[in-house]
């Protein structure tokens, strides 16, 4: 607790975004009153950002897990590929190792102990 404290009191006062306008939105003050706010806003919305040549691993922390992003681009606005690595789909081979010699009434207690949600398994 003392550490999150620490933290907290380290953080910079206020909103905090990003300076580089090529992937930031501004602010909703200047968009109403700027022509070059209400250009930049519709052009990254309508045509978005867009992502360097080559490939990248985003791993992001999720509530049931890792959440991970395998992006391959051309350098255009819109990627070759997108490949998304769901938290239960990487629990599936933990859960089959769980069960082995298990009755099958504990199949349900096993899937309900390790969370898996069957939407993000089947995809």
């Amino acid at each position: 607790l003392a550490i999150i404290k620490q933290a907290m009191e380290k953080l910079p006062a206020g909103n905090y975004k990003t300076p580089d306008n090529k992937v930031s939105l501004p602010d909703r003050e200047t968009l109403h009153t700027s022509m070059e706010a209400l250009i930049h806003h519709f052009k990254l919305v309508s045509e978005g950002i867009s992502v360097p040549k080559g490939e990248t691993y985003v791993p992001i922390e999720g509530a049931r897990g890792e959440v991970g992003f395998y992006i391959v681009s051309d350098g255009t606005n819109v990627p070759y590929r997108v490949k998304l690595r769901a938290p239960s789909f990487m629990a599936i081979p933990g859960m089959c190792k769980m069960m082995e010699g298990c009755y099958i009434a504990d199949v349900v207690g096993i899937i309900g102990s390790i969370d898996i949600v069957m939407g993000e398994v089947d995809r």
